[in-house]
């Protein structure tokens, strides 16, 4: 199951960072009903599966973090046979778990109180934390205005857009990224999701940098939201995916390479505040 899950993991591109660490955690669980001799070979084998499943998607943080605190866990119980070590492993997976999805859900309601009624915000890509955000401000009786950039070449904005359209009390326009620039003097805020924040860095959907740097020169604030799980200060070097050229251009690419990075890095300084399930950080 473990090596199923990394291969997944692996084709996981266009999936929430949190989404696969909850897999990722939930995998582990397969060691559980293996036979082990020793603790030491338990041991062993759970931070080789970590280490596989934290590799299938390095730009991950979130993932990084959820395999290594299961890990340290095991070993900070300092089990003493197999059976205690296995009971340390599900009790280390359900709570990693648990933080990742109530994380998930405080950060959107934090972001929501943040919301104000009959503001117009701009998001990019697609965001579960975002979404259920606004679905709570609306909820809450405030009326939005959304702008939603496509998130090119995959154009997952344009599921974003489809499921703000569903939303009662969100007025939803869907552009092409290039077209963020043109529609900034419309906008009272950007709301971006995070893959991760890694120190004074954000890394998140391609697209995102230059974004934020058009808020900036035209004094639009931005704001960063998800669960505290993806900030991360050491021990985690990002590692951008360059995914399929096929997917900028279907016809083969003669006397020029085809560039498809799916991240880009933000500074921390274009953002004014972080939401996460800690509360609002202001930057």
């Amino acid at each position: 199951m473990i090596d199923e899950t990394v291969e997944e993991i692996t084709e996981m591109q266009t999936h929430s960072s949190s989404v696969v660490a909850v897999k990722a955690a939930r995998a582990l669980a397969d060691l559980v009903e293996r036979e082990f001799a020793t603790v030491e070979e338990y041991e062993r084998a759970l931070a080789r599966n970590a280490q596989a499943l934290r590799r299938a998607n390095p730009s991950h943080a979130s993932l990084h973090n959820a395999m290594t605190e299961v890990v340290e866990a095991v070993e900070d119980a300092a089990p003493a046979d197999v059976a205690a070590a296995k009971a340390s492993t599900t009790d280390a997976i359900e709570r990693v778990v648990d933080t990742i999805e109530a994380g998930k859900h405080e950060a959107a309601t934090n972001a929501a109180a943040y919301l104000e009624d009959e503001q117009t915000i701009l998001t990019h890509d697609y965001s579960s934390t975002v979404l259920e955000a606004v679905e709570a401000a609306t909820q809450d009786g405030k009326f939005l205005e959304a702008y939603v950039t496509e998130a090119r070449p995959r154009y997952l904005g344009r599921k974003t857009a489809r499921q703000l359209a569903a939303m009662d009390r969100v007025d939803t326009h869907l552009l092409t990224d290039a077209a963020a620039g043109y529609y900034m003097d419309r906008i009272d805020l950007i709301v971006v999701g995070m893959d991760c924040i890694v120190g004074d860095t954000l890394y998140n959907r391609v697209g995102t940098f230059p974004i934020a740097a058009t808020a900036a020169r035209c004094d639009v604030p931005v704001v960063v939201v998800g669960s505290a799980a993806k900030i991360i200060e050491s021990g985690f070097v990002f590692e951008n995916e360059f995914r399929s050229p096929s997917e900028v251009m279907r016809e083969p690419a003669e006397g020029f390479s085809v560039e498809n990075p799916a991240y880009d890095a933000t500074p921390v300084d274009l953002v004014d505040a972080v939401i996460t399930d800690d509360g609002v950080e202001s930057l």
